[in-house]
Parts: structure tokens; sequence; C-alpha cells
């Protein structure tokens, strides 16, 4: 996929699209002779600059929304996505392979061509009506972000949390986006009830790292608002300091847990960099295109965190890295974590208090009184 870092396209964390790795024939540029010619005032030498790629959004309709985890590394057996592909746009994206099941790329094709499933409340209220339902904490924003930005035109994640709500489930959320503040309103009741709790991901303070790593993710000072916002409003927030990036992130770790926890987070956790499949090649060209001079031994650390590759698939190791590096970044967490307070307690949402919601016919019953 050429031998240089491509240029970077404003307001996108991927420099190109990866070849979908399940199909079967590869497509290559030819120069056809039917290209337009030149535009006024360019000879011909250098390239103009491509148009801005447009986010579009198709319907996927879903059989079920409630995803099932035996994952014995994730603290969660089950999550809804509203949403598949992220228009954040962050780089280093693990879900970003999962685009490329929908014969498409996880490269720009995964922030630029989203799917949008707008029956995901009605599944979620005849799966949690089923007989054999077994109440658990459901998650959100474990694979894309909930709170996107088209989530502020579609409320698939609002409509989600009103079912919930009605229903007194209890539901986590984890996200990068200052929108999550604008439910508020459903979340404090039942964080009331501990039925609710918000993470916020927090990778870096510096802006300009944010602009191209996350482009469309809340600035980081907004993030720390929202923070604050959740944690005013007695809903319980943490801060996920995730995914740390060895030589470039890492040096924020202690600054994001005393920023957080200034604004009201109780809880942190964090995560290594994961870089499966086709990450592994966008995340090496935004390197090379961004900090050239470092990429090489950024590289070369996170190898050496993942026993000498760019990715460790292993439950137990894939989250937290091994070696030397991997463990100075859990000391440096849990000190600093004692020291400010996080994760003293740790309580389980209630399960007690959930009630199926009514088939169709039950409410059709009740119209008969």
């Amino acid at each position: 996929m050429g031998t240089g870092p491509r240029a970077p396209l404003k307001g996108r964390g991927a420099t190109f699209n990866p070849e979908n790795r399940f199909r079967r024939d590869t497509r290559e540029a030819v120069d056809d002779g039917w290209a337009p010619p030149p535009a006024e005032g360019n000879d011909g030498s250098e390239d103009q600059e491509p148009p801005p790629l447009r986010t579009t959004v198709m319907i996927q309709r879903s059989r079920t929304i409630i995803a099932r985890n035996a994952s014995p590394d994730i603290p969660f057996t089950q999550s809804i996505n509203p949403y598949q592909g992220c228009e954040h746009g962050c780089v280093y994206c693990y879900a970003r392979p999962t685009h490329a099941y929908l014969d498409l790329s996880p490269g720009l094709d995964f922030e630029t061509k989203l799917f949008a499933k707008p029956n995901a409340a009605a599944l979620l209220i005849a799966e949690l009506a089923k007989p054999g339902y077994v109440c658990d904490a459901i998650a959100m924003g474990t694979n894309t972000d909930p709170y996107q930005p088209i989530e502020r035109e579609w409320k698939i994640t609002r409509q989600i949390l009103e079912a919930l709500s009605a229903c007194e489930h209890p539901v986590s959320i984890v996200t990068k986006s200052a929108l999550v503040e604008r439910d508020i309103d459903l979340l404090a009741p039942m964080a009331a009830k501990n039925l609710a709790h918000v993470y916020v991901s927090i990778t870096t303070l510096d802006r300009d790292l944010a602009r191209t790593l996350e482009p469309r993710a809340a600035a980081p000072h907004r993030r720390l608002a929202a923070v604050k916002a959740l944690s005013d409003a007695g809903i319980p927030v943490g801060v996920m300091t995730a995914p740390i990036i060895p030589q470039l992130t890492d040096k924020d770790l202690e600054a994001i847990l005393e920023a957080a926890s200034a604004n009201g987070a109780r809880s942190a956790g964090w995560t290594l960099i994961r870089l499966p499949n086709e990450v592994k090649e966008l995340f090496r060209d935004w390197l090379g295109q961004n900090y050239p001079l470092r990429a090489e031994h950024i590289m070369s650390v996170i190898q050496h965190m993942r026993g000498g590759r760019d990715n460790d698939p292993q439950f137990g190791s894939r989250m937290r890295g091994q070696g030397l590096f991997a463990d100075l970044i859990a000391r440096r967490f849990d000190i600093a974590c004692r020291r400010l307070g996080l994760n003293r307690e740790r309580t389980a949402m209630d399960t007690s208090r959930f009630k199926p919601p009514r088939t169709e016919a039950e409410r059709a019953q009740l119209t008969l009184f």
C-alpha cells in the first residue's frame, strides 16, 4: 500500500483505506488518460487538494441488539452498540477491523461510512421481555462511541437509555464525547438508584496531539468539563486513561488522573494501545506522518510490551502488555490512584430493581380494563 506516509486529511484520523483482508481480489489505481485536465494555474505537476470526505449514514436492520461477552479480561457480560463505525476517527481504534466484515475498509471507510440501528430500542425491549432474560449491567461504548456526532440527529443512544430507565435496568457508558451531558436528565435519576455509571475516556491533555489522534472527539478540556457536569449531577463518573501509547501519551498519565479527580471522578482505569489486523498499518502510517523522528522508537517500545510483535491478542496481556515498561505504567497508575483516592469504592450496580417490559400482548390485555 505504498512506501511512505500519506498526506493527512483534515478532520480524519486515518490517512488511507487499507485493503479489506477478506477480499480475494485486489485493486490498483491506474491512469487511463481520462482524468480531468489540471485546474487553471496548475501545470499538473502538483496534486490538487482532494475534496473533503463527507460522512454518510446507512440503516442497519439488526435482528438482535444485545451482544454477549465471555472474555475473561473484560468486566461486563453484555453490551449494546447503537452504531457501527465511528466518526470520532481515532486512528488507534481497535474496532476498525469490524468494518471489513461489511466489505468496507477499516481506514477512512470506518469513520466516514457509518451504520445506524434505528430499531435498537425496540429490539432491546423485546429482548428484555423474554422470560429467560437474566438482568446484568449493559455496557455501552465498548466498541464504537454511543455519543459520536451522528447521535445528535439519530438519538438512538437516548432511546436505549429511555428503555433501560423505564425497566430500571443498570447501564455503564464509556465515551469521549461531551454530548453525554444531554442525557443527564435520564442518567441522574438512574444513578440515584445505583443503575448508572459513566466513564469518560481521556487519552491526552495535549490539544494538538488530540486533534490529530482523535480528530472528531471532544477536546480534552471539554471532556473534563463533562466529568464535572456528571459528577455535579450525582452520577458516579470515572476516567479511562485509554489507550496509553508509550513514549507519546504516557507522560500525561498522572496529569489526567489529577485533573479528572479535581473535577469529581471517583474511579479510573487504563489500557494499553492495541494494534490488531489493519490498525497496525494505519497507526504506523499516522506515526510516519505526524512523528517521523519518533515513529521507530515508539513502535519498538510497543513491540517490547507485546512480546516482540505489534499486537498481542492473548487474554490477560492484550489490555496491559508485559515487561518492564508495562509494569512501570501499572505502578505509576496505582500510586497516582492511591494518592488521589480513586477506586476506593467499587460497588456493583443494582440488578434487583429490574422490571421486564410488558409485551404487546400484555399491553393489549390492559386496554380491556
